[in-house]
């Protein structure tokens, strides 16, 4: 059981041996799950899952590295380094069986500044080396531990959110309006506008080829799982989205001429034809960079960021898992650190765990991490030997699998989940996917914990700091004080003590106390005088003073 599941105000131990005094509340886990994997599934390979879902995440995962690096104003092939990165460097060493790896779209406007302040794409890459490192050291100092306090219905509202933003964005995809990189997920977009004027945009510069294939990939996806050709497990649904796309747009070139998709509607995949080509693809850090204190503030900054985004993707990467593995999360910035490390020293973007790929990859039945090993091996494989062939899918494809994965993460069943588990779970929920659509991911998260803390300490300033020992009706009360009592806790008891009867009796059982605010102390002293004057028969059992007392703190 992880700490999330333990009432308010209980002390518990997490997996990794810290205590936590008031944990965020979260949804019990069904009763009935799928039936754990061994131990062995996390490195042992099930070819007949992982394969066919790696194909998926590697359908995914090409344009939006592209995209990403477009939109970071990056080399392009540094999207492909980081991609690959993520499954052959990061999955190996990570403990998630499920998390996938690559470059974030979250950290594009970082990216994008830093580039543009150092005048140099290899200083940049300096920067993102020192990040790398950064990670391994807050991995050794075990800041892991703040991924423990994300409350579930943030998570899920982060989870809503990324779902709506990715059909919000991939809809001109879908329809043939490219103005914007595919990888870009900002508000607002690198045309000027915003996510909703290139909607407007979108439809009024419809290009009917790319509807057709998009809107015919979307009947294959959202219709897959009810044909007998979904039982074979080697043709993920994405895969016959993609291989429909190719052979619509190759029909429409010869019976169709006014449908054919044009090149810049396709992927646009950088195609070296000679050794000395490739080598130009990878870019080396330019190391005499590493004096300029802005490299280090960049790099910090990075590092800080994508650990963050990746402990947030983590956790929900841990959520959606059918299985219910968690994740060791200091374990993970280890891998990020290493991965992030290796992405800077070989030309590569920063790179974090990752939502969309990850739920991509759950969602088409990946059981250990050999699915992201293997997504990276084909990206590897594709970008060498058929980059022309890639160069031909249309966009509008392969956006089709972005709004499948989209509705998905966003579906309604979710909101209305929360909305029968009341205000204090589907007000962040809510919060966080409004501030996410109109800014940013960690934005969106920060303001969703706020929300999320006040009805925390709403909460805890309604729940009484003691347990009632004595029967109903008794003429003595008995409360005795709960082992960790703070100030929040002050306003329920002074309404406790002052609710007492005129004439009745009362003992505070203080013998449980392992650590009491001050405040709570004088409370319970200054009432002496007020019982005194009131008739109340008022008993303290090792109640700490309030100026000496061992257990105040």
């Amino acid at each position: 059981m992880r700490w999330h599941d333990h009432p308010v105000g209980v002390g518990r131990s997490n997996r990794e041996g810290y205590c936590f005094l008031f944990p965020f509340p979260r949804s019990p886990r069904p009763a009935t799950a799928p039936e754990m994997p061994s131990p062995s599934h996390s490195s042992a390979i099930d070819w007949r899952a992982d394969f066919p879902a790696s194909i998926v995440v590697f359908l995914v995962a090409l344009p939006l590295c592209l995209g990403i690096a477009l939109a970071s104003g990056a080399p392009l092939f540094a999207g492909i380094i980081a991609g690959v990165i993520g499954g052959l460097v990061v999955a190996p060493i990570s403990g998630s069986a499920l998390m996938v790896s690559g470059p974030a779209a979250g950290l594009t406007a970082i990216v994008l500044a830093a580039i543009t302040q150092l005048g140099d794409y290899r200083a940049f890459l300096v920067a993102v080396v020192l990040g790398g490192v950064l990670q391994v050291v807050l991995a050794t100092a075990r800041a892991g531990i703040i991924g423990y306090y994300f409350p579930s219905s943030v998570i899920k509202g982060m989870l809503s959110a990324i779902g709506i933003v990715l059909i919000l964005k991939q809809f001109p995809h879908a329809v043939g309006y490219d103005a914007d990189a595919m990888g870009n997920e900002s508000f607002r977009q690198t045309t000027e506008g915003t996510t909703f004027s290139a909607l407007g945009d979108a439809l009024a510069t419809l290009q009917h080829g790319a509807v057709v294939v998009s809107m015919l990939a979307l009947v294959i996806l959202f219709s897959w799982s009810k044909t007998p050709l979904a039982k074979v497990k080697l043709l993920p649904a994405p895969l016959v989205a993609v291989l429909l796309g190719l052979g619509l747009n190759a029909l429409f070139a010869i019976a169709a001429p006014g449908l054919v998709i044009e090149a810049s509607h396709l992927v646009a995949l950088p195609v070296p034809t000679s050794g000395a080509e490739w080598a130009a693809q990878f870019t080396t850090p330019l190391w005499s960079a590493i004096s300029n204190p802005a490299v280090w503030r960049i790099g910090v900054t990075l590092g800080i960021v994508a650990s963050l985004e990746t402990l947030l993707s983590l956790e929900a990467t841990d959520k959606m898992d059918p299985y219910k593995r968690e994740a060791p999360p200091n374990r993970e910035l280890v891998a990020q650190g290493v991965g992030n490390i290796a992405s800077g020293v070989l030309g590569g973007l920063p790179l974090t765990g990752v939502i969309v790929r990850s739920a991509a990859n759950v969602g088409a039945g990946a059981r250990t991490r050999w699915s992201a090993i293997l997504h990276s091996v084909l990206l590897t494989l594709a970008v060498v030997s058929i980059p022309a062939l890639l160069n031909r899918i249309p966009l509008a494809a392969l956006a089709a699998i972005l709004l499948h994965t989209g509705w998905k993460l966003a579906h309604p069943q979710i909101g209305r989940a929360l909305w029968r588990q009341g205000a204090s779970q589907f007000i962040p929920y809510v919060t966080t996917i409004v501030v996410v659509l109109v800014t940013d991911l960690l934005v969106g998260i920060a303001v969703g914990m706020t929300v999320g803390i006040f009805f925390l300490l709403k909460d805890m300033l309604q729940s009484p700091p003691y347990t009632e020992v004595s029967p109903k009706g008794a003429v003595l009360r008995r409360l005795e004080l709960h082992p960790y009592v703070n100030f929040l806790n002050k306003g329920a008891l002074l309404s406790a003590l002052e609710g007492m009867p005129d004439g009745s009796r009362l003992e505070l059982d203080g013998r449980q106390i392992r650590r009491i605010d001050p405040d709570v102390l004088e409370v319970i002293h200054n009432f002496r005088e007020t019982a005194a004057l009131r008739g109340i028969d008022y008993r303290l059992v090792s109640v700490p003073e309030t100026s000496t007392g061992a257990g105040a703190h």
